[in-house]
């Protein structure tokens, strides 16, 4: 965020805005912090843990993307490819957090546009 200092103000006017008179954050307050929230997933979307994801294997004879993939075959899923791809993200590689706030979007592997940990097993 020091980057983005707008986007730092933001949040924090959102932080301070929930504590009040409170010394801490309590993890309830969370959810009531939609910019912190968008900022996370967009810090997620661009700079996902691992690039390339856990390999799979597949145990059958498969088409992926127009390709023909034979069973036993190591399968990458490049996640920060996907997260920068302008098919998917309007301007991918500039950090804005906006793009998430009216989004149902998460980062818990449902959408394959966004899976930055992955997306099941």
């Amino acid at each position: 965020m020091m980057k983005k200092p707008t986007v730092m103000r933001k949040v924090q006017a959102e932080i301070r805005g929930i504590i009040g008179k409170k010394q801490m954050l309590d993890e309830d307050d969370v959810q009531n912090l939609p910019y912190l929230k968008a900022v996370v997933k967009e810090t997620f979307r661009l700079y996902p843990a691992l690039p390339l994801l856990v390999p799979r294997e597949t145990i059958a004879k498969c088409t992926i993307d127009g390709y023909e993939i034979q069973p036993e075959t190591l399968v990458y899923v490049n996640a920060w490819g996907i997260a920068r791809d302008p098919e998917y993200w309007e301007n991918p590689d500039e950090f804005l957090p906006e793009r998430f706030l009216n989004s149902t979007l998460d980062v818990n592997g449902q959408d394959f546009h966004l899976i930055p940990f992955g997306a099941g097993r």
